[in-house]
């Protein structure tokens, strides 16, 4: 047993990003399903550590100190970008795709539950092979495994949570091109403003900005500093009541209110870009430490039926795509790009739904209706709804 202490696992974890972002721009299969840098790297040295183990026998042992609270920064920052006066540009849009996306949670869960018992399996499998990680990604399925660990005794929820998110991550950019264009050959023309002509948003041209200073993240850092010292003492207030939230929702929450209430008494205004950037550092960092030591070898018993699970997930986000979300949604070419998008994050990310329909509007026209709502739903209120479902199973008599 090999042990690393604080610092030496967070070189680790920097050397994991490095060895991801190498391994994304030289693998193309890593490029072609814009597998993040972290799961790349991360996965590629838990196979090298379960051929260590296996072999050799030799297993090292990270300190995880920094895990938690790099993955509550990451929320902090989901909800100090979120800016609730933009809901009146996407109008009505983005409720009924929020209703969609609600839609799909409650399916996800009632299949994961249901294919857990049928197997044999405890129901926490299912609902971490559910929505927690599928529509939450890495980040919500660590945070809920974490929690499943500790409260609800079951052993190894966060190994099965990184698998599952991964699994899926790799399976939303898989089926969300081949649905869109199965649902563009069925839509109109797409119409609207030329891409030369409209304003684009932050998604579509990523590179548009203004320059991070050090005052900028100096102030940045503090925001989220608040948010996590007052979303973990709401958390610690709201714990054994009806109103129990797990301390990230909590973070969330704080992040919204902070930066919309700032805003508008016209205090100060969040810098989103210096945000991002310091969102995307903590996730990264997160997703390295917490995929470079997954104990792969205690997964074995899990493999099959997890895989069984999943699979007839992908096929229920498919079908859901094509028959509920591209309907709600107009039976339009943005409807269609919106559900490439919901293929993304209901099985992946927010990053796979933005690849996925990147890859559509550069092919068949823009649609900056999607590129508006996908990340307004996508990134920030998917979060706030999959706690409040997955809080409404766990009230079921078969988690009592």
């Amino acid at each position: 047993m090999f042990h690393l202490d604080t610092l030496s696992t967070l070189v680790a974890a920097t050397m994991v990003l490095l060895l991801g972002r190498k391994l994304v721009h030289s693998v193309r299969f890593f490029e072609k399903y814009t597998i993040p840098e972290p799961v790349a790297g991360g996965l590629l040295v838990a196979l090298a550590l379960l051929v260590l183990k296996k072999s050799m026998g030799w297993e090292i042992d990270f300190d995880m100190s920094l895990k938690d609270p790099l993955m509550l920064a990451f929320f902090a920052t989901i909800g100090l970008n979120a800016n609730l006066a933009s809901l009146r540009a996407g109008g009505k849009v983005v409720g009924v795709f929020l209703i969609v996306v609600v839609g799909l949670l409650v399916v996800q869960n009632a299949i994961g539950i249901g294919m857990a018992k049928a197997l044999g399996l405890d129901p926490l499998m299912g609902l971490l092979a559910g929505s927690i990680t599928l529509s939450g990604g890495h980040g919500t399925g660590a945070a809920w495994g974490k929690l499943f660990s500790e409260q609800y005794g079951f052993t190894n929820a966060t190994e099965v949570a990184m698998a599952c998110a991964t699994f899926g991550l790799v399976l939303g950019g898989l089926i969300g091109g081949p649905v869109a264009r199965f649902l563009v050959k069925r839509s109109p023309t797409p119409e609207g403003t030329p891409d030369d002509l409209a304003t684009p948003t932050a998604f579509e041209k990523p590179d548009v900005g203004r320059m991070i200073t050090s005052l900028v993240l100096i102030e940045s850092i503090a925001l989220i500093a608040i948010c996590l010292t007052v979303g973990k003492v709401i958390a610690d207030l709201l714990a054994g009541t009806v109103l129990e939230l797990p301390t990230f929702v909590c973070v969330l929450f704080m992040g919204v209110i902070l930066s919309n209430g700032l805003a508008l008494i016209g205090f100060y205004r969040v810098f989103d870009r210096a945000i991002s950037v310091l969102g995307n550092v903590c996730l990264s960092l997160f997703l390295a430490m917490a995929l470079m030591s997954l104990k792969l070898w205690e997964l074995a018993s899990l493999a099959l039926p997890m895989l069984a699970i999943l699979a007839v997930q992908t096929l229920a986000m498919a079908l859901y795509a094509v028959f509920v979300t591209y309907r709600m949604m107009g039976k339009n070419y943005d409807a269609a790009v919106l559900s490439a998008g919901h293929c993304g994050f209901g099985l992946g990310a927010a990053p796979t739904a933005i690849a996925n329909m990147q890859a559509i509007t550069e092919r068949f026209g823009p649609s900056h209706t999607a590129f508006l709502v996908v990340p307004m739903v996508g990134a920030f209120f998917l979060d706030i709804v999959n706690a409040l479902v997955i809080k409404l199973f766990l009230m079921m008599p078969m988690f009592g």
